[in-house]
């Protein structure tokens, strides 16, 4: 236990944005390797995010983006528990940056629920067409577009984009972390996006 320094705990903290006492008792955990006290709180951060998921969120944050010099617009809707951690920096972070990537990355729902059936039935006729020109069995043609429907529905949903500050993260891991690391629920509840000259003729 004594082998646990001031500095190793200060540079856990660092790396993933766990309080004082979580990182002192991964590190001792874990003897005082770093990776593993990593994981460590990885770990305990994702269980504790679970439990958390069904809590209420009637707090939270509306924030107004703009980016490109005017060019894009965004307004976004986050909720967190408290009005504590919705006036707190680390809340405030994650909200714009979540606002910054839906400028970027323009997704046009939060998750795959919100796609209307129409939407979902046109693009399923689209990629049937496409696929039976390739005269395969029709159990095969199925599959093929259920794979394209899967990938089509992860690039318009929020939700299941890869975070564009770190594309090895999807969005929603990025909230997930958020909640381990706050330790309230977060939910991202909606948002609009404007583009400059868009729908006009």
């Amino acid at each position: 236990m004594s082998n646990v320094t001031t500095e190793m705990i200060k540079n856990l903290r660092t790396m993933t944005g766990a309080g004082m006492m979580d990182c002192k008792n991964a590190l001792n955990e874990t003897a005082g390797n770093l990776d593993q006290a990593v994981e460590f709180l990885r770990k305990k951060g994702l269980a504790s995010a679970a439990k958390k998921a069904s809590r209420s969120t009637s707090e939270g944050l509306i924030y107004s983006y703009i980016h490109g010099g005017g060019k894009i617009g965004v307004m976004v809707e986050v909720n967190c528990e408290t009005d504590f951690v919705a006036r707190n920096d680390q809340f405030k972070e994650l909200v714009h940056d979540l606002s910054l990537h839906i400028a970027a990355a323009n997704p046009l729902y939060v998750k795959r629920e919100d796609v209307p059936a129409a939407v979902k039935e046109k693009e399923h006729e689209v990629f049937t067409e496409q696929v039976r020109e390739l005269k395969k069995p029709e159990n095969v043609i199925e599959k093929i577009v259920e794979g394209k429907m899967d990938k089509y529905l992860s690039e318009i949903c929020l939700l299941e984009q890869p975070f564009v500050k770190n594309p090895d993260q999807k969005v929603q891991d990025l909230i997930t972390q958020a909640i381990a690391t706050i330790g309230e629920n977060i939910t991202f509840k909606r948002f609009v996006r404007f583009e400059m000259g868009e729908d006009v003729a």
